[in-house]
């Protein structure tokens, strides 16, 4: 048995049903995306964790300076491991000096801080800067991009291939759309404290020639919610941008404060620097106006507690860490439905973060929008011998 219940009074209504009745995904009609001149683009809503639209993600694509979004991960880490430090100073090797392409202008004369070398590769996209931070942490380039390669692995990015860590043409070195968002995403959170490099407008390095020192993601300047990500550019990869941006919305925050809302827009192959800028903007104006975002729990919210069997306790609470949001067509939060699909009976021993279940949200037709799984809470630990005897002559007899 099934029921379907408006989200407004789910806490108090949710009914169980069990996993033989979980609905295959079916996607719910959808706002028309805008047409895109790229060859291929995404849009994310990362505060709900769903795509909004999508043109060829699986396509294999050249990343160009997008590659240095993994040198940063790979720096980031080393920083918030104190492998290394911002004010710690690296050498430039005739190597990094020599780079081709987009220059931060460091020579093998100086000592440069980690803290400059990462906006000199962020903001003014610099080779030079990335391969001197490359050999920094990885001790060779080689060293390093082999580290690419298997943090990719790790972060399941299942289409990349690193052959360097600036991104410049190089046979084998390509990713896809979904590949480049599994990376953006893991980026903003694994690191907030260095997000804020890929905001800064202007840089230029004392002592450089004061050439290249605005970042090349020029929605910086014209969008004041941008505030990343990175831009790239060779002849074979056409212009591309990652770009997210942070809006303010009622009721998005604790308890229903006000809170933000975050999109990523991917846009691959433009063939302007303009145009990659443009198509940007418009797919984030395009999803922040199309679609709502609507807050059903708050962060470690309990959305239901079934009764266990042989626990120590008579329930699980059943929830997310995390505050669960989903983006729907604007307009409809009024049709919205759900329940939730879980295995019954459910019987202990539970650890936190354990799946146990799904919230399953739907629009008022019965078209699906959402499966979000549900975790335990809360441990449950097994009962004593007693209790689990009584449980079993009581599930038997049931």
């Amino acid at each position: 048995m099934r029921f379907l219940t408006d989200f407004r009074g789910l806490a108090a209504s949710l009914v169980f049903v069990s996993s033989a009745c979980f609905l295959p995904p079916v996607q719910a009609q959808m706002p028309q995306p805008p047409e895109v001149a790229a060859r291929s683009y995404l849009l994310l809503d990362v505060t709900a964790n769903q795509i909004l639209a999508a043109k060829d993600i699986d396509s294999p694509v050249e990343p160009a300076s997008l590659t240095k979004l993994m040198t940063e991960y790979l720096v980031f880490d080393a920083l918030k491991s104190k492998k290394i430090d911002l004010k710690q100073t690296f050498g430039v090797s005739e190597r990094a000096w020599k780079m081709p392409g987009s220059r931060m202008f460091i020579d093998p004369k100086m000592q440069v801080p980690v803290e400059d070398l990462i906006k000199g590769m962020i903001v003014q996209s610099g080779n030079d800067a990335t391969m001197a931070l490359a050999e920094g942490v990885g001790g060779t380039a080689e060293n390093f991009v082999k580290l690419m390669n298997e943090q990719a692995k790790v972060l399941g990015m299942k289409s990349t291939s690193y052959k360097n860590p600036e991104g410049l043409t190089e046979p084998g070195h390509t990713t896809t759309a979904r590949d480049l968002s599994i990376l953006s995403i893991r980026l903003m959170q694994d690191f907030p404290d260095y997000m804020g490099f890929s905001a800064i407008k202007k840089y230029r390095y004392p002592g450089t020639p004061a050439a290249n020192d605005t970042n090349r993601n020029t929605l910086l300047f014209r969008d004041p919610s941008v505030d990343g990500l990175k831009t790239g550019h060779t002849n074979a990869a056409g212009y591309c941008m990652i770009a997210t941006a942070k809006r303010d919305f009622p009721n998005l925050g604790a308890a229903g404060a006000p809170g933000s809302r975050r999109l990523l827009a991917i846009v691959l192959g433009a063939a302007s620097d303009s145009d990659r800028a443009n198509e940007s903007q418009k797919l984030l104006n395009w999803g922040y106006t199309a679609f709502e975002a609507v807050k059903l729990f708050d962060a470690g919210q309990p959305v239901a507690s079934p009764s266990v069997w042989k626990g120590k306790s008579n329930t699980v609470k059943l929830g997310r860490p995390q505050a669960i949001v989903i983006a729907i067509p604007a307009g409809s939060s009024a049709k919205l439905q759900t329940q939730v699909a879980r295995l019954d009976p459910l019987v202990a021993p539970f650890v936190k973060g354990q799946a146990v279940g799904t919230l399953k949200v739907s629009t008022g037709a019965g078209q699906p929008v959402a499966d979000i799984p549900l975790v335990a809470l809360e441990a449950v630990e097994e009962a004593g011998i007693l209790g689990r005897a009584w449980d079993s002559i009581r599930l038997w007899i049931k």
